[in-house]
């Protein structure tokens, strides 16, 4: 299968993600084109792909703004093509209904304002990225971790992804391709 990943990442954690998923996929015997959202090529057309996958991470309830429009420009075709979308979200490791309803929503509303429904969801945890904050974000980012009875370090990078979980995922979505083997 030739597979379109795309991602976009603030700090770089959902980079680590899609590379992840980018090894599973050629590991699998799979063509994979992987494209962070901020280098997209204009000519970049998903309907040139079996399949698409898109990972994006939530920060203060939005995807990244190139992965909305990219998605905004192509849902038709994404709609018609087997796809898949990993959400990106400290939300993602909580248990609670608050943390699970508000990924549902962000979820939702990228749906609705792109007009794309993929075939597939993972929500996928994130990551504290203390190396990447200044010192406000820092300050936030330990207030949400102790909120949520989480242990961190600042100036240390805490990660929360379940990758036994995303791999299970990405066999899923795309098994180990039969026809490379004949």
């Amino acid at each position: 299968m030739n597979v379109l990943l795309l991602f976009g990442t603030t700090e770089g954690h959902t980079r680590k993600i899609a590379q992840f998923v980018f090894q599973r996929l050629e590991h699998a015997d799979h063509a994979v084109k992987m494209v962070e959202a901020m280098m997209l090529p204009a000519s970049l057309d998903p309907a040139a792909y079996d399949a698409v996958i898109i990972a994006a991470s939530v920060h203060v309830g939005h995807y990244q703004p190139r992965v909305v429009d990219f998605v905004r420009k192509h849902h038709v075709a994404l709609n018609k093509m087997k796809s898949a979308f990993i959400s990106v979200s400290l939300a993602a490791a909580g248990q609670d209904d608050d943390d699970v309803q508000g990924i549902a929503r962000c979820v939702e509303a990228f749906s609705r304002d792109t007009g794309w429904t993929p075939t597939q969801l993972h929500h996928a945890a994130g990551a504290f990225r203390f190396t990447q904050y200044d010192f406000f974000k820092t300050w936030a980012m330990k207030y949400i971790a102790w909120h949520k009875n989480v242990r961190v370090v600042a100036g240390q990078d805490l990660e929360l992804t379940d990758w036994p979980a995303l791999g299970q995922f990405i066999d899923s979505f795309a098994p180990q391709n039969a026809m490379a083997k004949v």
